[in-house]
């Protein structure tokens, strides 16, 4: 089996294209492709089960989310065999059990879903309109748009949510290159700071933001610009700017960059009352206070932080009857604490004023 963490139609194309002996393999159905879920699976089932789930087939752009199938059109065209593909499974499923010889005793696998989507269900964001944003290395705003595929005219993505029981759930999402790992960098290149949980008390020291914007466009920029080229801006600097300006200015991105995607949900048609947060970051009760005041809607913090495992626990929980259904699912999400805005409209407003002029700046090639 061939694996790749970022499977994709263009890389299985590459692959298949420069690689003689894979083209070999799969013209004697002796090759197959897969996502690190699927890898995992064939390897703890001995090499038996060569399957996925919805959310993540839907991330390799082979997938037809509208059918649930692989799609025909696309592997015509770039010449790829549909059986070097896994079978695509519901989140909730059957995946078989590892092998006894692997993990001392068979355990049966039950739940299957990406990143982001498995983070979503641990939110239990199960209703049409419910949101939520991860704050790791990267951000990523995800909105329930029910049993419809909604496309946006404000360069969001539409992907599968999860699939349960042959139904399938879309959402609307935004992604953030540069959330946490802004932190990261001035912790690690800058030296500003040696624990990322000192950020709270840097930026709480300063009464404003001093008109200092930071673009953390390192790799560039993601939703809603989606400009590769772009490259990190540093504005408003003067000789009293110092690295607490500085800290606060990549702290503050974050949430400006996450109204943007709000924005261009809201020019779709969509409007969330309330946002789901987990992630390192959303720890910083400072940062969690000021991105309710920048979108200005409330923020809930969970008690569980780590929605992802929670996500994937509770699609193999629904599957072995532990859970009866997603209401009961939603039962177990309790609330750590809730932001909701106190920032006045005027600040508010000055302060994206702030914020897309350092991203107009970004963006000049």
């Amino acid at each position: 089996m061939l694996i790749d963490p970022y499977f994709s139609a263009t890389k299985v194309k590459w692959i298949l294209d420069n690689i003689p002996l894979a083209k070999k393999l799969m013209k004697n159905d002796n090759l197959l492709f897969g996502t690190i879920d699927c890898f995992l699976i064939w390897r703890l089932t001995k090499n038996q089960i060569h399957a996925t789930d919805a959310t993540n087939a839907s991330r390799t752009m082979l997938y037809n989310i509208g059918t649930n199938k692989w799609d025909d059109g696309i592997l015509k065209l770039l010449k790829i065999k549909k059986n070097i593909l896994p079978k695509v499974k519901n989140c909730s499923d059957d995946f078989g059990s590892t092998h006894s010889s692997i993990t001392g005793q068979q355990i049966p696998i039950n739940g299957v879903v990406g990143d982001q989507q498995a983070a979503t269900i641990g939110q239990c964001c199960f209703e049409p309109g419910s949101l939520k944003s991860t704050y790791g290395t990267g951000a990523f705003v995800l909105l329930n748009t029910g049993n419809k595929i909604l496309y946006s005219k404000n360069r969001l993505l539409t992907t599968i949510a999860y699939r349960i029981n042959g139904k399938t759930t879309y959402a609307m999402e935004g992604s953030i290159f540069i959330a946490g790992a802004g932190v990261q960098w001035l912790r690690d290149r800058m030296k500003f700071f040696k624990k990322a949980s000192e950020t709270e008390k840097i930026v709480k020291s300063l009464k404003n933001n001093r008109d200092v914007y930071l673009v953390p466009a390192f790799t560039g920029l993601g939703a809603p610009y989606w400009n590769a080229n772009a490259r990190g801006v540093l504005s408003g600097l003067t000789r009293d700017t110092g690295p607490k300006e500085i800290v606060r200015a990549i702290i503050e991105s974050v949430a400006y960059q996450t109204y943007d995607l709000f924005e261009a949900m809201k020019h779709d048609g969509l409007k969330p009352r309330l946002v789901k947060v987990d992630g390192g970051m959303v720890m910083n009760n400072w940062f969690s206070q000021f991105l309710s005041d920048i979108v200005d809607v409330g923020v809930l913090r969970p008690k569980v932080q780590e929605t992802t495992a929670l996500g994937a626990a509770f699609m193999a929980g629904l599957q072995v009857g532990i859970y009866k259904s997603l209401k009961d699912i939603s039962k177990k999400w309790s609330l750590d604490r809730r932001f909701r805005p106190k920032m006045t409209k005027p600040n508010r407003s000055n302060l994206l004023k702030g914020w897309s002029k350092a991203v107009r700046r970004t963006l000049i090639n």
